[in-house]
């Protein structure tokens, strides 16, 4: 069985990954496990004052829903099973560690479509999850 991770973040190009996964995924002969990822940044500064633990749980949990509904609206219009996560921290970290937890296959992820020298100056999270990563990693446009 593959054992896919989509890291998902509720742009438009995600909403594009979701499109390809329901095509490539109809045309392969074996099954597939699919886990969508939504990783949350921390909350920083002095929001740690005003909010609990709970809330801030809470806040990451509801935004995360958010990120990945469009998503799992297009897989399950498709009839594509998938189990799906929300995590905390510096997203190519947690991804990259999260499809080792898993053992994954293969991570499969959106770009944000910026040219070679706009990545270099800005970097991007693909751009770092391919640095990190020894699992192979394949990037939909």
């Amino acid at each position: 069985m593959l054992k896919l991770l989509v890291p998902v973040d509720g742009s438009e190009n995600s909403l594009r990954l979701a499109d390809y996964l329901v095509k490539w995924l109809g045309r392969l002969a074996e099954p597939v496990e699919l886990h969508l990822l939504n990783v949350q940044y921390p909350l920083h500064g002095e929001v740690g004052m005003f909010l609990s633990s709970e809330q801030m749980r809470d806040y990451h949990h509801d935004e995360g829903i958010k990120a990945l509904q469009a998503v799992r609206d297009t897989l399950d219009g498709a009839g594509i099973v998938y189990t799906f996560h929300i995590s905390v921290g510096d997203p190519p970290t947690v991804i990259v560690r999260f499809a080792h937890d898993q053992q994954c296959d293969q991570i499969v992820m959106g770009t944000r479509g910026l040219g070679q020298f706009a990545s270099l100056l800005l970097g991007s999270v693909a751009t770092k999850v391919i640095q990190l990563s020894d699992i192979p990693v394949m990037l939909i446009k």
